[in-house]
């Protein structure tokens, strides 16, 4: 599978950055093979800029954390209907802040 230039750019990025080629390669569901093409040149394009990488870390972790979070708030829903929308607004906030926190 070939990445498109903005996802190679974002790759080139996120090794600048010092994140490891398998958790680059995770991130875009491509094998490092990928990852090493475009480290070597192959796509033509500069990094980007910081402001635009995703966060840094294992995506399969953090996915994992994400998904238990969103199935405790479905429950919460489920089982107090409105009442219940303030927590789960908050928890899921939590959850995300969570995920974007850089794991390097």
């Amino acid at each position: 599978m070939a990445l498109t230039n903005k996802e190679a750019s974002l790759v080139l990025g996120m090794a600048a950055r010092g994140d490891n080629d398998h958790d680059i390669a995770a991130w875009f569901g491509v094998n490092q093979g990928r990852i090493a093409e475009v480290k070597k040149g192959d796509y033509g394009v500069s990094a980007a800029p910081a402001v635009e990488l995703p966060p840094a870390g294992p995506p399969g972790v953090k996915g994992r954390r994400l998904k238990g979070a969103v199935d405790s708030v479905l429950k919460t829903l489920q089982e107090k209907g409105s009442e219940g929308v303030a927590e789960s607004i908050e928890r899921l906030s939590e959850a995300l802040a969570c995920y974007n926190r850089n794991e390097a």
